[in-house]
C-alpha cells in the first residue's frame, strides 16, 4: 500500500511540474484581465454601453484594452532598449519555468508560422546492427563527433553522446529541417522521399 501511495504521489508531482508553465501563464492572464476589466468597466460606464446579449460592456472594453496593450507593446519592442529588456525577461523565464522554451517554440510555429532553422548536419549513428537518426553538433580534429539523438516525435528532446567517425554516417542529401520534419512524422519519407538506406 505504501509503495502504491508513493507511486501515485510521484505521478501527481510529475503532472504538477508538467502543467506548471500553463499555471503561470493562466495566472498572468487572469491577473491582467482582472486589472484591465476594472478599467474597461469605467470606460463602458462613461459611454453608457449596454450589455449585448451574453456579453457585457466591461468584457468588450477589457478585450479591446488587452489587444491595444499587445499592439503598443509590439511597437515598443522595436526599440533596442525594450527589446533587450524583453530578451532578459525571456532568459529569466527560460531559466526558472520548466518547458517555457518548448511552449514558446510551439506558439511561434502556430501563430507566426515560424520554422526554426536548425544549423546542424543530419546523420545516422550505428548502434549495434541498427542506425539511429542524429544531428551532428560538432566534430573535433581527432574525428570525434558530438551528436544529439532526438526523441521521436518530440524532436527538441533527446540525448547527447560522443561517437567516433566510423560509427557516424553524414547525410548530405537531407537538411536538418527536412530531417526534423520527417522524424516528427515517425520517420515517414526517410526511405521513400529522401532515399536514405542503412
Amino acid at each position: 500500500m505504501k509503495t502504491f501511495l508513493t507511486h501515485v504521489r510521484d505521478i501527481a508531482i510529475s503532472g504538477f511540474f508538467a502543467l506548471l508553465p500553463l499555471y503561470v501563464v493562466f495566472i498572468v492572464i487572469a491577473k491582467a484581465w482582472k486589472s484591465l476589466s476594472s478599467v474597461g468597466a469605467g470606460i463602458a460606464g462613461m459611454f453608457g454601453l449596454k450589455p449585448i446579449p451574453g456579453v457585457g460592456g466591461t468584457t468588450i472594453f477589457s478585450g479591446l484594452l488587452v489587444m491595444t496593450l499587445w499592439i503598443v507593446t509590439g511597437l515598443l519592442v522595436r526599440f533596442s532598449f525594450l527589446a533587450a529588456l524583453s530578451r532578459a525577461a525571456e532568459r529569466m523565464m527560460s531559466k526558472y519555468i520548466p518547458g517555457y522554451d518548448t511552449y514558446k517554440a510551439i506558439a511561434e510555429e502556430k501563430l507566426q508560422h515560424k520554422v526554426r532553422a536548425l544549423d546542424y548536419t543530419s546523420a545516422l549513428i550505428r548502434l549495434q546492427q541498427y542506425w539511429r537518426p542524429a544531428y551532428i553538433v560538432e566534430k573535433d580534429e581527432h574525428g570525434t563527433f558530438v551528436l544529439f539523438l532526438p526523441d521521436v516525435p518530440e524532436t527538441n528532446k533527446g540525448q547527447v553522446l560522443l561517437a567516433q567517425q566510423d560509427d557516424v554516417r553524414v547525410l548530405s542529401s537531407i537538411t536538418a529541417n527536412q530531417f526534423d520534419a520527417s522524424l516528427k512524422k515517425m520517420g515517414k519519407g526517410l526511405c521513400s522521399e529522401y532515399k536514405i538506406s542503412p
